[in-house]
């Protein structure tokens, strides 16, 4: 006798759907981001290259033809964050602040490197932006050291579970050796060292892509858990946890 599959409830896969377009939101950010400010360029009067051809970082792309989908991107991830619910308070409190915190990145632009006889205003206005991107970046790689390595509290760890905590582990590792790389740029020698690789830039890509992978993971784009077929069971345990 067959039983009929259970169908699974839809407001789980929507959110998970949601956290797969967050993750791929990030993954294509910086590729976007470099290949549209060429192409418009390109396409532009002079049909040339931009200089430089890639940016100094990628919130320097605020003062391309590219800012306003780097801040229309920024402001999405920043609101899905702030809905984000996993299975505990400290879950919340970490999606409202890294939504604040990325939220601050999209509101406060970084300095014009560009820019000749900047204003006091427009200095402080990019330490803020700093800030604000030091501590998304740090509430980031919390979420994949911390709170997505987590196990639903009713539920055992599966196999999957534990080769999913694996990646994220690798994830975090990523963002917080880039954070550690970004830093250590405020060093003149370290920057000068560095600079010919576009550190900034790089790093803050690799952050990106780590936190994308994480979210798509944690969206059940990669390693998902089985579902059974009989009802009354429907899989693993993030079958219906956040």
């Amino acid at each position: 006798m067959h039983h009929r599959q259970t169908r699974p409830n839809p407001a789980v896969l929507s959110h998970h759907a949601l956290r797969r377009m967050v993750g791929m939101i990030a993954l294509l950010l910086p590729i976007v981001l470099a290949g549209g400010t060429i192409l418009i360029s390109l396409a532009g009067p002079r049909h040339a290259m931009p200089q430089p051809v890639i940016q100094r970082s990628i919130s320097d792309y605020y003062y391309t033809p590219m800012g306003d989908c780097l801040v229309g991107s920024l402001c999405v991830i920043a609101a899905f964050l702030m809905c984000s619910r996993g299975y505990d308070l400290s879950d919340e409190i970490a999606g409202y602040l890294a939504g604040a915190f990325t939220l601050g990145v999209a509101l406060f632009p970084s300095v014009n490197p560009g820019g000749a006889g900047l204003t006091q205003l427009q200095v402080d206005i990019g330490f803020v932006h700093t800030g604000f991107a030091t501590l998304m970046f740090l509430t980031l790689a919390y979420f994949c050291l911390a709170q997505f390595r987590k196990c639903a509290p009713d539920r055992p760890c599966t196999r999957r579970k534990q080769h999913r905590n694996r990646i994220y582990l690798a994830c975090g590792a990523i963002i917080v050796a880039c954070s550690a790389v970004m830093v250590s740029l405020t060093i003149r020698p370290v920057e000068k060292m560095l600079g010919p690789v576009h550190p900034l830039y790089v790093s803050e890509t690799l952050s990106l892509f780590a936190f994308g992978v994480a979210w798509i993971t944690k969206g059940e784009g990669l390693l998902k858990d089985p579902r059974k077929n009989h009802a009354g069971h429907t899989g693993g345990p993030e079958a219906t946890a956040p």
